[in-house]
């Protein structure tokens, strides 16, 4: 009989990288060009997790066909400059290389588009650490995280009881439990305390430090 693998599924933005700058300027000038007014820094931050375009539709006063053109302006900068302007949250290539090294194969699960996704891990060189890299399509399809989990799961051959979803927002919290896998919320991405209150995860994780031997526990039974 085999036994299925310890599996984690690692958000990608506020949880590996913080990605303010990037995002918050190419936020700032979709908006420019549709000639609407700038958000302050707690809208920007907010912004951080969910899908963009529901993020536009909601600043546009559900306009979705604006939204949609707020994601070309904002993808044109963030896919040549906005990508690279992030940051690498101290300790998480010792964090990944731990979990690694203990048995975890490990997937990136990212509502931003793939093909930025493995674009950013080639520049921090994260990339080695992933089996396989999942995010959504340029068309919009996997950008909820609901979606996302259930289709890695699905093409992956996870064991649900044998995996953890590791993530930064509520989002992540609401994507693990409607698939049935735990999930470990970190303290140092763009989530709140209220945030983890209204959607408790089975851990948080407040330094980067304790990612695997927590992640470990949770995968073992021992949380």
């Amino acid at each position: 009989m085999t036994v299925a693998k310890l599996t984690a599924l690692v958000d990608l933005d506020g949880t590996l990288t913080d990605p303010y700058l990037g995002i918050s300027a190419s936020i700032l000038h979709a908006l420019e060009q549709l000639g609407q007014p700038a958000l302050d820094e707690p809208a920007l931050r907010a912004a951080i997790g969910p899908p963009l375009e529901g993020t536009f539709a909601a600043l546009l006063d559900g306009d979705t066909v604006l939204a949609k053109q707020a994601l070309g302006h904002y993808r044109e900068r963030f896919g040549s400059v906005g990508l690279f302007e992030n940051v690498l949250f101290e300790g998480i290539p010792e964090a990944l290389g731990s979990l690694q090294a203990a048995g975890v194969q490990m997937f990136l699960a990212s509502s931003k588009p793939r093909v930025f996704c493995e674009r950013i891990l080639d520049h921090f060189e994260l990339t080695p650490f992933f089996t396989t890299v999942h995010g959504s399509e340029l068309d919009g399809r996997l950008a909820e995280k609901n979606d996302l989990v259930a289709h890695i799961l699905e093409v992956e051959a996870i064991d649900p009881d044998r995996c953890v979803m590791i993530g930064d927002r509520r989002y992540d919290i609401e994507g693990a439990r409607a698939n049935r896998i735990k999930v470990a919320a970190v303290g140092w991405g763009y989530g709140t305390v209220e945030e983890f209150e209204t959607f408790p995860p089975d851990a948080i994780v407040p330094h980067v430090a304790e990612l695997a031997p927590t992640v470990l526990r949770l995968l073992r039974g021992e949380v």
